[in-house]
């Protein structure tokens, strides 16, 4: 079976850069191999009912702000096309 993978870049705070850091030093495993896994993890035991992942995004700090403005700026033509990304 023919496997594809999609790259994503995340940006952690220090406090969480800092506690990744520390297990992959104690782990002896690169970070990013580490993110990887923990990341894979978390999103196979995610809850896929809609209210879970409700609360998730409502617990991410901001993230309704940056969609709002995000909305604004799309509807004043502040986009980008994806054939220019």
């Amino acid at each position: 079976m023919e496997r594809s993978s999609h790259r994503l870049n995340v940006t952690l705070d220090p406090e969480h850069a800092a506690r990744l850091a520390r297990l992959a030093e104690r782990t002896h495993v690169q970070e990013g191999t580490l993110a990887r896994s923990l990341l894979s993890t978390a999103i196979e035991d995610a809850d896929p009912d809609a209210r879970n992942i409700a609360a998730v995004l409502d617990g991410i700090p901001g993230a309704y702000e940056r969609a709002r403005l995000g909305l604004e700026r799309a509807r004043e033509g502040q986009t980008i096309s994806l054939d220019d990304l």
